[in-house]
């Protein structure tokens, strides 16, 4: 019973540190992030298995992850408004061709990130060209051209 506890202990714990490192985060890792998320799953699994190596203990570890994530997957299907609780709502971040910097200061993202996402996915090298820059719930960064 133990490792069930520490497993979901340990998911709502990620959760809420990924939640608060935010989307941008996910999305473009840097090599920095690439060891800092090597180090963490090392920690996370010591923290999972404690003292408990064996093969049954890491598949009670495995399943009761992968439970309570459907279980959170039925959550967001089922209750109302826990998608957006879970998983944030998509953010605008560009509006006729102008910046919200507030928006953008909360999610930290900067023009040059709207910019990239606009030239790799549109061509559009100009903010005075992004109808809307949407930050979707997955981190991407959705572009809708001025219409001309």
């Amino acid at each position: 019973m133990e490792m069930v506890l520490r497993a979901i202990a340990i998911y709502l714990i990620l959760l809420v540190v990924f939640k608060v490192a935010g989307r941008r985060a996910l999305l473009q890792m840097t090599s920095f992030d690439l060891i800092l998320l090597l180090i963490i799953s090392e920690a996370t699994q010591q923290a999972l298995l404690g003292d408990d190596f064996s093969v049954t203990g890491a598949m009670l570890t495995i399943i009761t992850l992968v439970v309570v994530d459907m279980l959170f997957g039925y959550m967001k299907k089922f209750i109302s408004g826990a998608e957006s609780v879970l998983d944030g709502s998509p953010v605008i971040l560009v509006e006729n061709g102008i910046p919200l910097a507030d928006k953008m200061e909360k999610v930290d993202v900067s023009c040059d990130d709207i910019l990239v996402a606009a030239r790799q996915n549109q061509g559009i090298t100009e903010l005075s060209k992004i109808k809307y820059a949407i930050l979707e719930r997955n981190g991407h960064i959705s572009i809708i051209p001025v219409e001309n």
